[in-house]
């Protein structure tokens, strides 16, 4: 099993942090755009909660692909877990935790997969997919992180 931690800085209050992280309206505008990744079922639209279910189709490594996932667990604006109930991992469990620094939220994610097939698929989680879901989960918190702030700064002038 592969565990990647991540941490950004955003300047903006937790609670918004919180609730952009899981707004699905937003989800396929933080991806890599040469995914082609869209919600094609379960909550595909608003923000997700506890016990809310979304299927995600993307292209990944030339083959597209399907990945249904559950959150599981849910303390806004704390925390929310999700894990895969159906795709091409053997396991994925994603957890996203939101701690306010006084003017800042600290976004941190702990994503934790495992590939199928045994050994080979302990060979591709070590040499191949690692460094892809790192990179993968970096964008994506980095134009999150994009979105935030300007929402952030719009409420502001406002």
């Amino acid at each position: 099993m592969v565990t990647i931690r991540t941490e950004i800085v955003i300047h903006a209050p937790v609670a918004l942090c919180f609730d952009m992280a899981r707004d699905m309206d937003l989800h396929p505008r933080t991806v890599w755009p040469r995914t082609k990744e869209r919600l094609v079922k379960g909550k595909v639209r608003g923000k997700v909660e506890c016990g809310d279910q979304v299927t995600f189709e993307a292209k990944h490594f030339g083959i597209r692909q399907r990945l249904t996932s559950c959150v599981v667990e849910y303390e806004r604006p704390r925390y929310f877990v999700d894990e895969m109930v159906y795709g091409a991992f053997q396991f994925m469990r994603h957890k996203h935790v939101f701690l306010e620094r006084e003017e800042l939220t600290i976004m941190r994610d702990e994503l934790k997969f495992a590939a199928p097939f045994g050994a080979m698929g302990r060979w591709a989680d070590r040499y191949i997919l690692k460094s892809y879901m790192t990179k993968f989960l970096t964008y994506r918190n980095e134009q999150l992180k994009r979105m935030i702030e300007e929402e952030w700064r719009k409420k502001r002038e406002r």
